[in-house]
């Protein structure tokens, strides 16, 4: 028989494990399921408030504790944990899954023959106040998706899934054991950034896996007042640059000083480009910022790499 595994991540957000445990266990799915807890060394009540609720009725949930501190980890972890599952399904622990979310991914792993699968990430501002300069064009970067109505095939990048909703055959963990999320794009504990699953998703493009969007795989993702800062988004773009410059780029042939011109070029007509909205008071001036903060971190991440 067929078994699905319902997993998620968590590090001290004990506070929400109730209202996130009693929803996944509410969902309806047409194979029996179990949820898996990786918890990554919280310091909070997760573990009391873990084994309280694995003790209640209801669906099955087992836990485990991932000492190795980062969110890579904990999702491998995961991974290696669901092995003998048909097919993991992952969210985040500040989310809540929508009906209907596991009948979907079930229905496109088993009967649509998708390898991958992935859904909307909806934006939930009931306990907090969206400012004015969160423009739409800002909410990918705090993990929304919404491609729209339609279900369809994905074939590049240009409209991902993320972790925050995702589903895979667990056959591509099982027949290649070296698919697995990429430690260089880990976060630890309230750090930011990461980049692991957008990693994963181009290491299953690049096998050719197929992808499947569903719009009817919904969760709804909580949004915590300290990530509604402008500093949050640029310093998140930043670190991206870092990533892409260290590990993305190729090596360049010119480069004096570590760093091609072009690259030094594409930076200054970024900050020029800022400072020209800073003045202007139009908008666009965030994300403008976040450009400029990502082609300096990745000046500095290639520079980084040249010097290692």
């Amino acid at each position: 028989m067929s078994l699905l595994t319902f997993a998620f991540c968590t590090y001290n957000r004990a506070d929400r494990l109730d209202a996130l445990v009693g929803a996944m266990r509410e969902q309806s799915c047409p194979i029996p399921f179990e949820i898996l807890v990786i918890n990554n060394n919280s310091t909070d009540a997760t573990p009391d408030t873990l084994a309280r609720l694995a003790a209640m009725p209801g669906i099955r949930l087992r836990w485990v504790n991932e000492p190795v501190q980062g969110i890579v980890a904990a999702r491998n972890r995961g991974i290696d944990e669901a092995l003998g599952s048909d097919i993991l399904v992952f969210i985040d622990d500040d989310e809540l899954p929508c009906p209907g979310l596991l009948d979907a991914a079930a229905d496109a792993i088993l009967n649509e023959g998708a390898e991958c699968a992935g859904g909307r990430v909806e934006m939930d501002f009931r306990t907090t106040t969206r400012p004015a300069w969160l423009e739409d064009n800002l909410l990918g970067f705090l993990a929304a998706v919404d491609h729209g109505p339609e279900r369809f095939w994905i074939e590049d990048a240009g409209t991902p899934v993320w972790t925050a909703n995702v589903a895979y055959d667990m056959r591509l963990f099982r027949d290649d054991p070296s698919l697995r999320f990429d430690p260089r794009y880990t976060r630890a504990g309230k750090d930011i950034g990461g980049g692991e699953d957008a990693a994963m998703l181009n290491a299953l493009l690049a096998r050719q896996a197929r992808i499947r969007y569903r719009p009817d795989m919904a969760v709804l993702h909580a949004v915590e007042p300290w990530r509604l800062d402008r500093r949050y988004f640029i310093k998140l773009h930043y670190r991206a640059g870092v990533r892409h410059g260290r590990y993305e780029l190729p090596r360049y042939r010119h480069a004096p000083l570590g760093v091609p011109p072009f690259m030094l070029a594409q930076f200054l007509r970024h900050v020029g480009r800022t400072a020209r909205l800073a003045l202007s008071g139009k908008p666009g001036l965030v994300r403008q910022a976040m450009n400029a903060a990502h082609a300096l971190g990745s000046l500095q991440g290639y520079r980084s790499r040249q010097e290692g």
